[in-house]
């Protein structure tokens, strides 16, 4: 990744566009997300509302920009922890070898097999609707990817000449996995990881849509569609829309940002 530069990496612009909006826009917002007003209840987009309002008169100007930051902390919160422990339990299976790296294997297999929001799902109703519980999901079904990588990252490259010969200096093996292989994953667990932030937003926002992840009155994307849908049909399109914009323009941020990420570590590894 040496000489890496957003400026010559046009995919990653609209995510950095994306992460600057959530860190600065609750602090532009016009007015208090929670704030209602009564009198100006499902009024359309106009000079005074940019956005429009919502059923309780809330800005949902103001409300989409507080729920960026908050989608995105969980998301970001939620995949650092699962790359964090996924690539060290995988890395360290791969390194070992033997039943465990099986054992784990075929876990992580039978975990992949099941519709991981449905896992998600599964956890948040068990644990409680909370943040900190819709992070935890979100982290767990993540593991799976970080497992896999790691593993098999690991396993191809622990009998190379750079490792028996860190061995031949007197690097132990906790030694070799900490400083030499775990840093040789870093540039595919990059890639992975703003692949999985998107998924970990449309997560989120799934969650909270259904009535499971964040509860009201704190904004949050896919909660803002949940209580706006019902007035689409009426024609108040608007209470939805946005937060709905926000969401997809996010998701399809990331995935930029992943293919641009791809490519530029598949043109290193070739160069």
């Amino acid at each position: 990744m040496r000489g890496f530069s957003w400026l010559k990496t046009p995919g990653l612009w609209p995510l950095a566009l994306v992460i600057v909006a959530a860190l600065v826009g609750p602090e532009l917002a016009p007015r208090d997300p929670l704030l209602t007003d009564v009198a100006h209840a499902l009024s359309p987009p106009s000079a005074t509302y940019w956005f429009g309002s919502d059923q309780l008169g809330r800005d949902i100007l103001s409300r989409v920009l507080s729920a960026g930051r908050l989608d995105l902390a969980v998301a970001f919160t939620a995949v650092t922890l699962s790359a964090a422990l996924g690539a060290t339990i995988g890395a360290t299976a791969g390194f070992l070898g033997g039943p465990v790296d099986q054992i784990l294997g075929r876990l992580t297999d039978v975990l992949m097999a099941f519709p991981l929001f449905i896992v998600a799902m599964a956890l948040v109703a068990v644990l409680g609707n909370t943040i900190a519980n819709v992070v935890y999901a979100t982290a767990i079904i993540n593991l799976p990817f970080y497992i896999r990588i790691a593993r098999g990252d690991v396993r191809s490259r622990r009998h190379a000449g750079y490792v028996k010969a860190a061995r031949l200096g007197g690097a132990g093996e906790a030694e070799i996995l900490l400083t030499i292989l775990l840093p040789a994953l870093l540039p595919t667990l990059v890639v992975q990881m703003s692949i999985n932030l998107g998924w970990a937003v449309l997560n989120t926002a799934g969650l909270s849509f259904i009535g499971l992840g964040v509860r009201p009155p704190t904004p949050e994307w896919g909660g803002l569609v949940s209580e706006g849908a019902q007035y689409v049909l009426s024609g108040q399109w608007w209470v939805a829309a946005w937060p709905g914009l926000a969401l997809t323009l996010c998701v399809f941020a990331f995935s930029l940002a992943g293919d641009a990420l791809r490519d530029l570590v598949d043109a290193r590894s070739r160069g």
